[in-house]
């Protein structure tokens, strides 16, 4: 994962090095001020000595406040900027995508994985440059001066190292625990709030309460776990730092007792022992508290890395879809491999120009992930894609997105004014072209009837929409879009049939020259339809007209049959 900027690599090593040099020099001048104080000289003699520890020793902490300042500023900087490609790329995912993840995973991801990430960029890589840097200028430091205290030091770092590095994987697998702990307990936070209201309508919202406290307490036990292994890893870098530092005491005890070497370079090496483990010992306590930040980059960059490879999609540039236009699929199959389940498999036809095409089949057929695959939510597995001649590998291209208006079961109402809601996705538009829109989608008596008009507040924050409603709110919207393609999925599936006859005769004037995919249960639509698919099983089956496949019999007649029971008796003449 490699976030950190050269220039700003280079100069954190300067002055580390800078850093590490004053170290050195500020153990030089402060062994001189004890040994000539230990022999009696005079408080002038010894001043120059001590003003040149006391310079060092500022220099040295006015080092290390401007790298926490670069680094800070850095972390900041490239945090927000992370934040910013996330958001942005979990809309270019889409729903399908979240529902990967998970929605409660992605909002704990941009907020508290966005702050864990900047706690990573400000201390691991500084710390990382500190044990590279400093460590070493002491170790060279040292052997220049007196070669046995220099192997001991050599050989008691490996041990630190290696103890280091065995803590790491079992901290790793403790850490992987807390993440899928703390995911769990995100999603079942998000999805408790978005069903709340209908665990209270069902009477279920106090038993509920149980399943979040077990939730919650296996967090709480992963996160124990996670802190224990961190203070035991602590205890064990101070112990085995302070026990390399004793024993290079008694090394050079030993040796001053027997005139081997001098008491002021006795000092000086004791003096650097401890700054010689001090930036390992910082790394191990950081370890730790940066781990979730790594985790939560790389999953950041992992998100943005698989956008990204369908961005390269983006370089396919369709021409707007026209009466001339031709679009031809091939052995579509949509798998879900983690369940070993077919959905779609073998589907074939081909559109030629402006034509309704209905999508009908019993439930489970696979009529939503078709239309989900048309709208570039979803992918196919297997299959080929020719728009015009020009072959595609999926439908998730902008140059195909950018001419499709999706219409869903349940449109998503925001929260905000009317006008905001229609005007979503076209933000620009006039106030002319709004008007017509609410006309021509039959809102003009609702928006009369509401005490702030067209500014009246709807959505979670404001009045509630009945369904035939927000389905002439999607309407509007998809008016201001003015695309050439359109996607219905089950629009009136939860209408009364009252409601849904008024809105087909409002729909159906908007489908004149246009490519509209329309799949629904609701077999009243399909003498509309110029061809309609037939799916059985994720199949393809039929595919015609109205009249043709009836006068089959087969599969579509026999679905006519099926839901004979299903829909009010006046509508059936309308299909037969």
């Amino acid at each position: 994962m490699k976030v950190m900027n050269k220039q700003i690599t280079l100069l954190l090593g300067m002055l580390t090095i800078a850093q590490g040099v004053s170290i050195i020099l500020q153990a030089i001048y402060l062994s001189a001020v004890i040994t000539k104080f230990f022999k009696g000289a005079a408080i002038n003699a010894v001043l120059p000595s001590l003003c040149g520890f006391a310079g060092f020793f500022i220099l040295r902490y006015f080092l290390q406040w401007w790298k926490d300042r670069i680094s800070y500023r850095y972390a900041e900087r490239i945090s927000i900027e992370y934040q910013r490609k996330l958001i942005e790329k979990i809309f270019a995912l889409g729903p399908r995508k979240i529902g990967k993840y998970g929605s409660g995973s992605l909002i704990t991801l941009c907020i508290d994985g966005i702050a864990n990430f900047r706690t990573y960029i400000e201390l691991f890589i500084p710390r990382v440059i500190s044990v590279g840097c400093i460590s070493l200028l002491i170790l060279i430091y040292i052997f220049y001066i007196d070669l046995l205290s220099g192997i001991v030091l050599l050989l008691t770092m490996p041990i630190m190292i290696v103890f280091l590095i065995l803590i790491g994987l079992l901290a790793q697998k403790k850490i992987d625990e807390q993440v899928n702990s703390f995911n769990l307990l995100s999603n079942h936070f998000v999805d408790s709030l978005r069903g709340l209201v209908t665990l209270k309508f069902l009477g279920e919202s106090k038993s509920h309460v149980h399943a979040i406290e077990t939730v919650s307490e296996a967090y709480r036990a992963a996160t124990i776990r996670t802190l224990r292994l961190a203070f035991l890893s602590t205890f064990a870098l101070d112990f085995f730092s302070s026990l390399s530092v004793a024993v290079v005491a008694v090394e050079l005890g030993l040796r001053l007792i027997d005139g081997k070497i001098g008491l002021e370079s006795a000092l000086m090496i004791l003096i650097l022992a401890p700054e010689y483990f001090m930036p390992i010992r910082s790394f191990g306590n950081d370890y730790h508290a940066t781990m979730n930040g790594k985790e939560a980059g790389e999953n950041i960059i992992g998100i943005l890395n698989e956008v990204d490879e369908a961005k390269k999609l983006n370089e396919n540039k369709l021409p707007l879809w026209n009466d001339h236009s031709h679009l031809a699929i091939t052995g579509l199959a949509r798998m879900i491999e983690d369940e070993e389940r077919t959905i779609l498999k073998n589907i074939n036809f081909q559109i030629k120009g402006f034509q309704k095409i209905g999508i009908v089949g019993h439930s489970g057929a696979g009529k939503s992930t078709l239309i989900d695959i048309l709208a570039g939510l979803s992918k196919a597995n297997e299959g080929t894609i020719f728009y015009n001649d020009q072959e595609i590998s999926s439908f998730s291209i902008d140059s195909w997105q950018s001419q499709v208006t999706y219409v869903p079961q349940h449109p998503y109402i925001f929260s905000g004014s009317v006008r905001d809601n229609i005007g979503w996705y076209a933000p620009n538009s006039s106030e002319l072209e709004i008007e017509k829109a609410i006309k021509r989608a039959g809102l003009s008596e609702l928006v009369d009837s509401l005490p702030n008009g067209l500014e009246e507040m709807i959505g979670q924050a404001g009045r509630n929409l009945s369904g035939g409603e927000e389905q002439r709110v999607a309407l509007a919207r998809s008016l201001l879009q003015q695309r050439p393609i359109m996607l219905f999925d089950e629009p009136t599936a939860h209408l009364d049939i009252e409601t849904e006859y008024d809105l087909k005769r409002l729909i159906m004037p908007l489908l004149e020259n246009k490519l509209v995919f329309f799949a629904t249960h609701r077999l009243h639509w399909m003498k509309e339809m110029d061809i309609i698919l037939m799916l059985e099983d994720g199949k393809l089956v039929e595919s015609g007209s109205h009249e043709e496949l009836y006068h089959k019999k087969g599969s579509y007649y026999h679905l006519i049959k099926a839901l004979k029971g299903e829909e009010k008796h006046e509508v059936l003449p309308s299909i037969c």
